[in-house]
């Protein structure tokens, strides 16, 4: 870190968590909780599904998941408009669909299927509660997914592709007429299975990329995760942040790395949707702040995982529909106090 990177990281420390929730520049609204905030336009694809999930410390039947929702939830606490790319059946819940709204969620580019059930997953997490069983995938409607990008979404500044075959996730790339200010992909083992070519064909339009350490690893060759990621950003992202879960994330860029720890937790119930929820809260604060520089990536990727470390701590998204400015200045104080140390180098 250069003197002028490290002076910038004390003045925003200095000023505290809550200067990261305040609008900087650009055309403003307000959000549910009253305050105004940074308007740049943000679009969001992937899934609106449901979930079944059993932990070790309790079981749901059918409760609101997907990637979108999920995505679309976080980023909701730091910037509006959000702009969805899904496809849900008759049975997904106008009562969601409401609620989101009411969070400046649009949903111009979400298909609806009257007579179709939307996609929905089953799984059960083992004790370490990083390994799970999927039980049941059914597609549903997400079979005949073909996303499309309205007239109204044209405006993208930032784009956040959620896990989705890589080919839909080229398709909503190639519509857009104008390149966005910022591309995230996420991807995941599977499609690095079955469309790997297609995957690679997708990473080359894209700045940002968002893997787990296993994910990075089989995508790259190798084990070191630092040379995992000079292979991964040689095939077109400019950026890669490895994902590590209860071990925090990892953002590279060039020979830059950036280590952001996960906070502790005394409960963790339910971690579906928690790197979803990270990818939400990091790209939310990007397009807040219009600001896509690798210093305040940085930021982003502690305010991300602030956020994860939200959903975890109830079912599906109910946390996140819960929090308000105060609980999330008070967790990002904490992951401050996490990392902050005074070293006497004289001694």
């Amino acid at each position: 870190m250069t003197a002028k990177e490290s002076a910038g990281c004390r003045a925003s420390c200095s000023r505290g968590p809550d200067f990261l929730l305040k609008p900087l520049v650009g055309p403003v609204r307000k959000n549910t909780f009253g305050r105004k905030i940074f308007s740049m336009s943000l679009v969001i694809t992937g899934t609106m599904a449901f979930d079944a999930i059993e932990t070790p410390f309790g079981k749901t039947d059918r409760i609101i998941g997907g990637s979108a929702t999920y995505a679309a939830w976080s980023a909701s606490h730091f910037t509006q408009p959000i702009k969805q790319i899904s496809i849900i059946g008759g049975d997904f819940p106008q009562e969601e669909l409401d609620a989101l709204a009411a969070r400046g969620v649009a949903f111009d580019g979400v298909d609806v299927k009257k007579d179709g059930k939307s996609f929905f997953w089953s799984g059960k997490y083992h004790m370490d509660m990083n390994s799970r069983d999927t039980l049941v995938t059914d597609l549903n409607v997400l079979a005949e997914f073909n996303p499309t990008v309205p007239e109204s979404y044209q405006d993208c500044e930032f784009l956040m592709l959620g896990n989705l075959m890589p080919s839909l996730q080229m398709q909503v790339i190639r519509q857009l007429r104008r390149r966005p200010k910022l591309i995230i992909m996420d991807t995941m083992n599977f499609w690095m299975d079955i469309a790997m070519d297609d995957l690679k064909e997708t990473m080359k339009q894209v700045d940002v990329l968002m893997v787990n350490d296993a994910e990075a690893r089989q995508l790259s060759g190798e084990y070191s995760l630092v040379k995992a990621a000079q292979r991964i950003m040689a095939m077109g992202p400019s950026y890669l942040i490895i994902k590590k879960g209860e071990h925090g994330a990892l953002l590279f860029h060039g020979n830059h790395v950036f280590f952001a720890p996960a906070l502790p937790l005394e409960e963790v119930f339910d971690p579906t949707g928690a790197g979803d929820t990270f990818a939400g809260g990091f790209i939310g604060h990007l397009a807040r702040t219009g600001d896509i520089s690798f210093h305040n990536m940085k930021t982003g990727i502690i305010v991300g995982s602030a956020m994860a470390s939200f959903v975890v701590e109830k079912f599906g998204t109910q946390r996140l529909t819960e929090i308000t400015r105060e609980d999330i200045a008070q967790r990002l104080n904490y992951f401050v106090d996490l990392v902050n140390f005074d070293i006497d180098l004289s001694a």
